[in-house]
């Protein structure tokens, strides 16, 4: 493990700790209005000033962080067991079952993926309860994530069928079911952990572009997508730098994220 990954780790962790201790270190409820306080600068009382409705920036900051940083591993879990389960079958398979996969993925490959998400998005109930819309949210991006993942596990499967060590398993008597679980899967972990680690900046990304669109997580619940929309007053932005929190924190852990991808060096 490299430096760099050793300092991406510990940043995230520290993150991470405090978006889950969100409930401790929260100075205020996410959704309390200070009717009397609107759109303050920041004080001892609010640490990053509220919002138009009085609510404090800080608490709604680590609240929304939790729900990003907690959903969209969830969404690349998802999106990652679709992809192995399609793309590990259709290079077993191979035939007819193989050309229906790859048809399947490069129509879904073809598509504006994030135009797609927000079609499906805007199809569905805009005036959900934020639980809901949470889970509709990460949903959708799960099961429409698959496809670029699927290529990759598609590929590393097709390669270890050929090789050595699967032949010699054959040559050797291994029922299907053996080959698959004692010799595919564990060769299989590294790059679907790789598809995980790439799909959850992608996802994070996603979920922010959502909120800012107004069809993410459904208010008063924060979320990083929802929080970015006080960044469409620029005229306010440029006095109010404070406003700038949820940009800097997200560019850290999309940055982090990658920077735990492992390279093609470090694979070698």
């Amino acid at each position: 493990m490299s430096v760099r990954q050793k300092i991406a780790i510990l940043v995230l962790s520290v993150i991470f700790a405090a978006a889950l201790g969100a409930g401790v270190l929260a100075p205020k409820a996410y959704e309390a209005q200070f009717r009397d306080s609107p759109s303050a600068q920041p004080s001892r009382q609010f640490p990053l000033g509220t919002d138009e409705l009085g609510r404090d920036r800080l608490s709604r900051l680590l609240y929304g962080s939790r729900v990003s940083l907690l959903l969209a591993p969830a969404a690349a879990l998802l999106a990652t067991a679709l992809a192995a389960a399609a793309g590990a079958s259709a290079a077993l398979l191979g035939g007819w079952g193989e050309r229906a996969f790859v048809t399947a993925t490069d129509l879904s490959l073809s598509l504006p993926w994030l135009f797609a998400l927000m079609t499906v998005r805007a199809m569905l109930p805009l005036d959900v309860a934020p639980g809901l819309s949470i889970t509709i949210t990460f949903l959708l991006l799960g099961l429409l994530g698959w496809a670029a993942p699927a290529r990759v596990v598609r590929a590393a499967v097709a390669s270890m069928r050929r090789s050595e060590f699967m032949l010699q398993a054959r040559a050797s008597g291994c029922s299907g079911f053996r080959l698959l679980l004692v010799h595919l899967v564990p060769n299989l972990k590294p790059v679907l952990f790789t598809q995980f680690l790439v799909a959850i900046p992608v996802f994070i990304l996603s979920e922010a572009n959502l909120g800012l669109l107004g069809l993410g997580v459904a208010e008063p619940m924060p979320s990083w997508g929802n929080l970015l929309r006080d960044l469409e007053n620029l005229s306010e932005l440029r006095v109010n730098l404070w406003l700038l929190a949820p940009v800097v924190l997200l560019a850290i852990v999309v940055t982090c994220f990658q920077l735990l991808v492992p390279s093609e060096d470090s694979a070698a």
